[in-house]
């Protein structure tokens, strides 16, 4: 799956973010939880990631 660096709406740096996302969430943690803990807020960046 190819994840764009940047969030399409905001423009904020989300690329960098997304082996992480992919490892906890794979472990088992909830997403929610798992964007929480990564400061991401808005919900533009967080449905670049689900």
């Amino acid at each position: 799956m190819i994840i764009p660096v940047r969030c399409f709406t905001c423009g904020k740096l989300i690329g960098d973010k997304w082996e992480e996302f992919a490892r906890r969430v794979r472990e088992g943690e909830h997403p929610k939880k798992v964007l929480d803990d990564m400061g991401l807020k808005r919900y533009c960046c967080r449905r670049m990631l689900r």
